[in-house]
This record gives structure tokens, sequence and C-alpha cells, in this order.
């Protein structure tokens, strides 16, 4: 069966960047699962894996703006400290969610000075060239509900989002 939109993908893969320093991977034997063709991966990857089918390898060079997209100094902002009262030991390389118009973002606490917190909102590899060597584990069709909220009901899991405890996604209110 090869790779298209509606069919949820199990990939084993090993991310690094353009040096070929170790990144992240996931193993053949805990693949990542994703909904194909629903942006659950960087477009990058989505168009490589297009097609594709079990068992498959490859390797590929995505440039930074096929996937995390290029740096933006617009998402670097400078925020008051006292709206951090509620952070506990307040340090750099701290992550929150943050409300934005596009919606929640995470940001990094990237400086801290006696009045002014400077936060990034940009992902942490956002401006990075990335290498892939993959290996396509499995596919199959995805089920109607896993269409309908955009990403995979693990068996591992959950069965449905009713059943979810703690899978991360947002329709499953996570």
């Amino acid at each position: 069966m090869n790779i298209i939109k509606d069919r949820v993908v199990g990939i084993g893969y090993t991310l690094t960047d353009k040096e070929n320093r170790f990144i992240d991977s996931a193993a053949l034997t805990e693949p990542l699962h994703y909904l194909h063709g629903h942006g659950n991966l960087i477009p990058g990857l989505e168009r490589a894996l297009e097609g594709k089918i079990e068992g498959d390898t490859f390797k590929i060079a995505i440039p930074a703006a096929d996937a995390y997209g290029n740096r933006e100094s617009a998402l670097i902002n400078q925020v008051p400290l006292d709206q951090f009262e509620e952070a506990e030991d307040l340090e750099v390389g701290m992550q929150f969610a943050a409300h934005t118009p596009e919606g929640h973002r995470i940001v990094t606490v990237t400086a801290i000075d006696d009045q002014i917190v400077t936060v990034d909102g940009n992902h942490p590899l956002s401006g990075m060239d990335l290498n892939f060597e993959v290996t396509v584990v499995s596919v199959r069709d995805a089920e109607a509900e896993e269409i309908a909220h955009g990403h995979p009901h693990h068996d591992h899991c959950h069965t449905s989002c009713e059943d979810c405890e703690g899978c991360g996604a947002s329709c499953c209110g996570g």
C-alpha cells in the first residue's frame, strides 16, 4: 500500500543537522505515526514520503524553508518580567505557551534581566537545514474518526478521543 492522503504512516527516522550532528530519532520498534496529507509533518518530509511503500528507505536533505521555516525576528519579543510572576525560578531555556493572534505558540525564554524577559516564538529548529534517514515501517488506511480529528489514534495510546489521557492532540484536550 503506498502513502497517499488519509493514510496512517509509521516511520523510523534519524534527524541530523547539515553538519550531521544528531538531533532526534524514532526507532523502528517505536515509529512515529502520522496522518498523511494533514500537515502533521514538515512539508519537505511529507512530500518526500508521498507514494512510498512499507519497507522503503531513503535519505533526504530538507532546506529550512521546507522544514520549520526561516527564523523570524518578529517572533522575538521582550515582555515585562512581572508577566511571569507565576513562574517559579524563571530561567533561560524555559518554555511557555503564549496566546497570540495566530493562536497558542510555544515560546522559549532566551534572556532575563531586572525588568525584561526576552522570548523567542520561533521553533527551535527554524532556520536549520535538516537531514533525514527514513524507513517506512507501516502504511494503513485511516479510520473516519482519525481523518475527522486530523491525527492517528494509536492502539497503544487510545482508540477514541474520549479514551485519551495525555496524547497531547488538541481535539483530545491536549
